[in-house]
């Protein structure tokens, strides 16, 4: 299988794209830096996981990949209480992230048999 047909990878390398452009005049570097990173490797996770020989090894990047997606909600959120991130873009990443986990969590399920659920959604409202 390869990885540029897959559906989440193509949404994760968009996504990856559009936060680099809504960070592009963030002037905290260390912030952009790390939600650009944590952005950036979800696409590029499930594409070195299925290049992978083994299931395992392919389920093992796809986990990564899962991670990163929680980082960069983690980001997202502390982004938009802030003010690096305007809230429609928030929401849009937000909502991304946690379909892209679905997708992911979808993958890991047909390596593995199983996934760990996650619990209540966290919602963010800015501070004013």
């Amino acid at each position: 299988m390869k990885f540029e047909n897959l559906e989440v990878w193509k949404r994760s390398a968009r996504l990856s794209s559009d936060i680099y452009i809504i960070m592009r005049d963030c002037k905290d570097y260390g912030f952009k830096d790390q939600i650009t990173r944590s952005g950036l490797s979800v696409p590029s996770n499930i594409a070195e996981g299925l290049e992978r020989e083994s299931e395992k090894e392919e389920s093992r990047f796809l986990y990564y990949a899962k991670g990163s997606l929680g980082e960069l909600l983690t980001q997202t959120y502390i982004g938009v209480d802030i003010g690096y991130i305007e809230k429609a873009d928030g929401t849009k990443i937000i909502n991304e992230c946690k379909e892209l986990s679905a997708m992911v969590a979808a993958l890991i399920k047909i390596r593995k048999g199983f996934v760990r659920e996650e619990s209540e959604p966290y919602s963010v409202e800015p501070r004013t």
